[in-house]
């Protein structure tokens, strides 16, 4: 075969994959179907933050190639789809990118193959989605073919942890096809983990994230209380955290973005709905609290304000920071959206701040500020939205009239206030 693997979909999933893969001289077809996105790559740009313009040299001179023509994917050994799993207008899972490249695949699949999904989806998607349109050519999954889901576990500016040493959890649609989908993986990964089948698979995924979802939202409402109670929540979970078992931190915060938080319990929630007819009242409220989160952050701000006998009507009010996580570009659900949209719904002139962003998509009547300390002096309040290690938080604060830290960082000053 002319490739050993094809990774459908060259984002912040699938590109990492095909770094790994090319590293051990497996020969990559980078499919997406972007253009633009594939005469980048093939040219030697990197449009994600984790691979650099020199890493795509490297998988380019290993033979790695970014096509928008499936024409080639009948040559390929294993197929890999990584595509955006988003969320439908009414809330529910949008399977779209997913049935377009499961059904491009099916078009050009024969025997021997081995396709693994990996796009986050509800449990049974593998099965009862994706496996129908591949065997509707004739072919039959863990006879004809091999087919297992494998959730991915990408962390966009982790440091620590990539797609080689995180380990991979893998389910098949029979014990075969995990086999085959642990083999490929064993190439390139440190550690296989086999799960019973697709369905655990897909599950363990959802239930990594609402494990975080819920965790998050608990801290979060604890914000809102302990602010009314002046107790300090930070140094609460700094002393909580001490315990050696038993806790594991999590921190309050304007929201929660990101492709995976906000998005992944939300299919696990409508797969109970759907199926069993009933809710999964602790993602729900979850839901509910974290989306809420914007809206107190702006409640906080008209009360730092009036504080000052400011309006927040004409007050102007600077953010730092509008990325979903710090230090990386990627603005996808960031809570910085909802919460300049709400200030400037009720008035405030709203400007930004963030090296990391050229133009923020989410708030066009936002203006961008690029002398920050000027923008400092003139706004009314100043909150830090996203904590990126560029931004000496102390230093920034001290230059303020008035700061509000929505991120915990900021040190006990007079005109600092935290979430």
């Amino acid at each position: 075969m002319a490739f050993d693997v094809a990774i459908i979909g060259q984002g912040y999933v699938g590109l990492p994959l095909a770094q790994e893969a090319s590293k051990v001289g497996l020969k990559v077809l980078g499919f997406d179907v972007s253009q633009r996105v594939v005469d980048g790559l093939n040219a030697g740009r990197s449009h994600v933050d984790d691979l650099s313009d020199a890493d795509i040299a490297e998988m380019l001179e290993a033979g790695y190639t970014a096509t928008t023509d499936p024409g080639s994917l009948d040559e390929v050994k294993t197929i890999v789809i990584c595509v955006p799993t988003p969320l439908s207008e009414d809330g529910g899972p949008d399977l779209g990118p997913i049935e377009a490249a499961t059904a491009t695949i099916a078009a050009h699949l024969v025997a021997g193959q081995t396709v693994i999904l990996e796009s986050t989806t509800y449990p049974g998607t593998t099965d009862e989605v994706v496996r129908p349109v591949l065997e509707a050519g004739g072919l039959k999954a863990g006879e004809n073919f091999y087919l297992a889901f494998s959730p991915e576990r990408i962390d966009p500016g982790n440091e620590q942890f990539g797609a080689k040493n995180t380990p991979k959890v893998v389910g098949g649609h029979t014990p075969a096809c995990g086999d085959a989908a642990a083999a490929f993986y064993g190439q390139f990964v440190d550690t296989v983990v086999r799960a019973k089948g697709t369905r655990e698979a897909e599950t363990a995924k959802l239930l990594e994230n609402t494990y975080r979802h819920i965790n998050i939202a608990l801290v979060n409402e604890m914000a809102r209380f302990c602010h009314e109670l002046n107790i300090d929540l930070w140094d609460v979970i700094a002393a909580a955290k001490t315990k050696p078992f038993g806790f594991q931190a999590f921190y309050p915060g304007p929201g929660v973005g990101g492709h995976c938080i906000p998005i992944d319990p939300n299919y696990l929630s409508y797969n109970v709905r759907s199926k069993l007819g009933y809710p999964f009242r602790f993602v729900e409220l979850a839901q509910e609290i974290n989306a809420t989160m914007p809206a107190y952050v702006v409640q906080r701000a008209q009360n730092l304000l009036n504080e000052d006998a400011k309006a927040l009507r004409g007050a102007t009010v600077l953010l730092l920071g509008v990325t979903y996580k710090p230090d990386i570009a990627d603005q996808r659900e960031s809570p910085a959206v909802p919460l300049a949209q709400q200030l400037i719904a009720k008035g405030a002139v709203v400007k930004y701040h963030d090296a990391k962003v050229d133009t923020w998509y989410g708030v066009p009547y936002a203006a961008k500020v690029d002398d920050l300390d000027a923008a400092l002096a003139e706004a009314d309040l100043t909150i830090l939205v996203q904590n990126h290690k560029g931004y000496d938080v102390d230093a920034l604060a001290a230059k303020t009239k008035r700061f509000f830290d929505t991120r915990g960082t900021a040190g006990d000053a007079p005109n600092v206030a935290r979430l």
